[in-house]
C-alpha cells in the first residue's frame, strides 16, 4: 500500500513539472511578426523584357543606424513589393527596369525630458528611398520615391514593445511608399505601362 500512494505521489509531481514548464515556453516565446506583402493588389504591368531588383544599400551594423534590429527588414520587404506589384509584360522588346534601393535605413537618437517626473524619449527615423529606371539601347526614363516615417517612445519601452511600434512603423512606411510609387510610375512612365491610360503632363 506504501508502494502505491509513493507511485501516486510521484506521478502527480510529474504532472505537475510538466505543466509548469508548458507555461514557461509559452512566456518565452516571442512574438513573430509576419513579412509584408502587396500581392492583393493588382500589378503594374510594365512593357519590358525584365525587372531587375537590386540594392545600393549597405547596413552598418552601428549605432545610431538601428534597421538590423526590426522584426520585419525594410530592404527585404523592397525587394518583395517589387517581385510582387512590379510585372515584366513584353518579351520582345529591349526595354529592362531596374528597381534600385538606394536607402532602406533607421537610426535611433535619444531626447532628453524638458520637464520633470517626464522620461527620456528614444526617437526613430525610417527612411525608404527606391529608384525605378526603364532603359533600353536609346534611352532612359527613371523616376524616384522617398518615403519616411518617425517614431518616439518612452526610453525605458520593453523590447517587446519596441518590436510592436517598429512593425506599425514598417508597415506605415509601405503604406505611404506604395501609394506614391504607383502614383509616380502613372504619372512619369506611363509610356511604359501596358494598357495605361494616364496623359501626363511634363
Amino acid at each position: 500500500m506504501k508502494n502505491f500512494i509513493k507511485i501516486i505521489c510521484l506521478g502527480i509531481m510529474l504532472i505537475g513539472l510538466n505543466a509548469c514548464a508548458s507555461m514557461s515556453n509559452d512566456e518565452a516565446s516571442p512574438e513573430r511578426y509576419s513579412d509584408l506583402h502587396f500581392d492583393n493588389k493588382k500589378p503594374l504591368r510594365l512593357m519590358v523584357k525584365t525587372v531587375n531588383v537590386q540594392s545600393e544599400f549597405v547596413p552598418s551594423f552601428t549605432r545610431p543606424n538601428v534597421e538590423h534590429l526590426l522584426p520585419v527588414s525594410i530592404e527585404k520587404t523592397a525587394k518583395t513589393w517589387a517581385k510582387e506589384r512590379l510585372e515584366a509584360n513584353d518579351s520582345a522588346s529591349d526595354r529592362v527596369a531596374e528597381f534600385i534601393i538606394q536607402d532602406a535605413s533607421v537610426t535611433e537618437s535619444e531626447e532628453r525630458a524638458q520637464q520633470m517626473l517626464q522620461k527620456d524619449r528614444l526617437k526613430y527615423h525610417a527612411t525608404l528611398r527606391v529608384m525605378l529606371r526603364v532603359k533600353d539601347n536609346k534611352s532612359t526614363a527613371h523616376t524616384t520615391v522617398e518615403a519616411y516615417r518617425d517614431l518616439s517612445m518612452p526610453i525605458d519601452t520593453s523590447i517587446e514593445d519596441k518590436e510592436s511600434h517598429w512593425n506599425e512603423m514598417v508597415s506605415n512606411l509601405f503604406q505611404a511608399f506604395d501609394e506614391h510609387m504607383e502614383k509616380n510610375i502613372q504619372n512619369y512612365l506611363n509610356m511604359y505601362v501596358k494598357d495605361s491610360t494616364t496623359i501626363a503632363t511634363y
